[in-house]
């Protein structure tokens, strides 16, 4: 019986959306690779192939918005989104998304309360620096906002004018 080399995979760890892109760069030419965003990312990956292939399951992105939905003691209110199934969830509602809607609320729910402005958000977005007049993330924001309130949610999309959008809690 002859040993058959396992796979090499490389694990790059990039925090920001510009190191994750720049470590898929220098790793393209590796056989197998993975970029996540922090060691816990790399763990729990780890962790789920050890397991085996029922749990690699990637688990939906979520974020705390707001640690006081009510009065009693509740556990603070989480805005999430699955983005196997691009759903956004708040409390126990959920509505789906476009795949605009979906990356940019991704964006912003990834880093609540820090200013994304129009160019970055338009190169994760839409992947290209063009922006003309923006209109067209005007709209995409104008229909996330709508969304967010239909859901009830307590966060909102601000504008920050002349300079992009945050995600706040109302």
């Amino acid at each position: 019986m002859t040993d058959v080399p396992a796979p090499s995979l490389a694990i790059g760890i990039g925090s920001s959306p510009a190191e994750r892109r720049q470590l898929a760069q220098l790793l393209g030419g590796t056989e197998a690779f993975l970029i996540v965003s922090s060691a816990e990312q790399a763990r729990k990956f780890l962790d789920a192939a050890a397991a085996g292939p029922a749990a690699m399951v990637a688990p939906p992105v979520e974020t705390v918005i707001d640690a006081t939905v009510s009065d009693d003691d509740r556990p603070p209110a989480t805005l999430r989104i699955d983005s196997d199934r691009r759903v956004l969830h708040w409390l126990d509602r959920e509505i789906e998304l476009t795949p605009l809607e979906h990356d940019v609320l991704l964006c912003l729910v990834g880093a609540p309360g820090q200013v994304w402005t129009y160019e970055r958000l338009h190169v994760e977005v839409w992947g290209n620096q063009h922006l003309g007049r923006g209109s067209h993330m005007h709209s995409v924001v104008r229909r996330v906002r709508r969304k967010l309130a239909r859901l009830d949610a307590t966060a909102t999309i601000q504008a920050v004018r002349g300079v992009g959008f945050r995600l706040a809690a109302a």
